[in-house]
């Protein structure tokens, strides 16, 4: 096995590989930029080794520095996480040059997949159903018109050299198509230097659904099931889940083929994720696009499972087989993960960077935080703000749900604002915990809470005013009652005073 492994990341995820390492003996190499001099992956790793000034693309998107560090501290393999380089062909190559192992799939897999419009070429022709729209870039607007009409509204625009949410946009009707397409591809061309967009059929209350495969060196493929993450803030995930609860072992077992299907067309080695969109209504599942890497949600699929998926990720680098078959896996338990970000839920989820002035993490049954923060650490304004992720687990989903809501009333965070508050009231939610659940959920989540605010403004003015009036009235009341045992009184003074007359 490796006796020495480099974490080409940061963060809550750099963490989570170390701690991987260390469960198998295996030195670790923290990088960090001047910004995380104090991070807490540099302080957990065994060595650390500064690679440059706090913009990532001064630091962890420095391929040659990554690579140097490396070589320099005689580590055997690169792990890349997620983000920054996991998804670099070009950097794989670079590392393979210089006879160090990349824990990820090959560089040929990687550009396969890279593309949106590539990977769905890949999919139609393994047989798996994919959103109707376009296999190639769109060249003008005026091919937008035609074809937008040709699939039918709504659709979607999406960026074609990357994903997150950038250069995707929403289109109800032909109105909205001029501004739609332009501000696509400005976005596109910033977040991807490639301003190529395509269209697809946006898909009626879609479920975000997403299928976990596991392939290694000797040609064999297997799925762990899915993970529900329809909950989005600007087509992010913020909430996922293992399993979905639309979950049934028919759908389950046809998205898992497919998502192995996919796989298989490309010669994938390692964890990768197939991410389908799935109708509420029909329970029909179309491929989205397939994510070359481990996720960020990858604990709910361990929780279910019981299957490390970071020590599997090293063991089938190192050239190992699977130390499990499609038959092995078994969905025991229900888990639910939520992303702590340093953001301002009441601000549109603005990032808010700073001061961790205190720290309580939440404990007990059921209960995981993926961390890679301490108290007194500083959320930088360099890197994406997600300090931890809670996930917890229980029998049924109802159990989770409970050991969730006690999870986020247990979690202290001080100085900075954080996703919790939001958290703490989805888990009261009532479509959530009925399950119903789309990529619209936030939006329609906001609405419901505005009109319940409402509502409960209307219900306490109309307390008030009744209260008001009924104690104007009582005060009448007791006036009169006073005015007249007033009368009385003086009537009975007068009627002693003659009688002693």
């Amino acid at each position: 096995m490796f006796k020495k492994i480099l974490i080409a990341n940061r963060g809550e995820i750099a963490c989570r590989v170390i701690r991987a390492c260390r469960d198998m003996n295996i030195k670790t190499v923290a990088v960090y930029s001047e910004a995380d001099l104090d991070a807490l992956h540099v302080r957990m790793a065994d060595e650390a080794y500064l690679i440059g000034a706090p913009p990532s693309s001064e630091s962890y998107l420095c391929g040659e520095k990554v690579i140097a560090t490396a070589k320099k501290s005689g580590a055997e393999a690169i792990h890349p996480g997620y983000g920054f380089l996991s998804e670099n062909a070009e950097f794989v190559r670079q590392v393979a040059r210089e006879n160090i192992v990349f824990i990820g799939p090959s560089p040929t897999a990687m550009d396969a997949m890279g593309g949106k419009i590539s990977a769905r070429k890949i999919a139609i022709e393994a047989n798996v159903p994919v959103v109707p729209g376009t296999t190639e870039p769109l060249e003008t607007y005026e091919e937008a018109q035609r074809i937008a009409v040709e699939v039918g509204y709504p659709i979607m625009l999406k960026a074609a050299a990357g994903g997150g949410g950038k250069g995707m946009r929403f289109v109800a009707g032909a109105e909205d198509l001029r501004s739609a397409y332009d501000n696509s591809k400005s976005e596109a061309l910033a977040s991807f230097s490639n301003d190529e967009v395509y269209i697809e059929k946006a898909v009626v209350r879609p479920r975000h659904i997403e299928i976990q495969i596991f392939a290694d060196k000797h040609g064999n493929y297997v799925h762990l099931g899915e993970r529900e993450c329809s909950i989005q803030r600007r087509h992010q995930k913020v909430i996922e889940e293992c399993p979905s609860p639309i979950n049934s072992a028919e759908l389950r077992a046809a998205m898992g083929m497919s998502a192995i299907k996919v796989a298989q067309a490309v010669d994938y080695v390692g964890a990768g994720t197939v991410e389908f969109l799935v109708s509420d209504e029909t329970r029909e599942f179309y491929f989205l696009e397939m994510n070359t890497r481990l996720q960020v949600e990858h604990p709910v699929t361990e929780l279910v499972t019981g299957i490390d998926l970071v020590r599997e990720q090293i063991r089938v680098a190192f050239g190992e087989k699977l130390s499990f078959t499609q038959d092995d896996i078994e969905w025991k338990n229900h888990a639910i993960e939520c992303r702590v970000y340093a953001e301002d839920p009441e601000n549109n989820f603005l990032p808010s960077p700073g001061k961790i002035t205190r720290l309580r993490v939440p404990q007990g049954n059921g209960v995981r935080d993926d961390g890679g923060v301490y108290e007194g650490a500083e959320v930088s304004i360099y890197y994406d703000p997600m300090i931890s992720k809670l996930a917890v687990f229980g029998k049924t989903r109802a159990e989770a749900i409970d050991r969730l809501r006690r999870a986020l009333w247990e979690y202290e965070v001080g100085g900075i604002k954080t996703t919790l508050p939001f958290f703490r009231e989805i888990v009261e939610d009532e479509e959530f915990i009925a399950g119903n659940l789309d990529t619209g959920f936030i939006m329609s989540f906001n609405e419901r809470k505005k009109k319940r605010e409402v509502d409960e403004t209307t219900r306490d003015l109309a307390i008030i005013a009744a209260a008001l009036a009924n104690s104007g009235k009582q005060k009448t009341v007791v006036n009169a009652a006073e005015q007249t045992a007033s009368r009385w009184a003086i009537a009975g003074r007068t009627a002693a005073h003659l009688n002693r007359l």
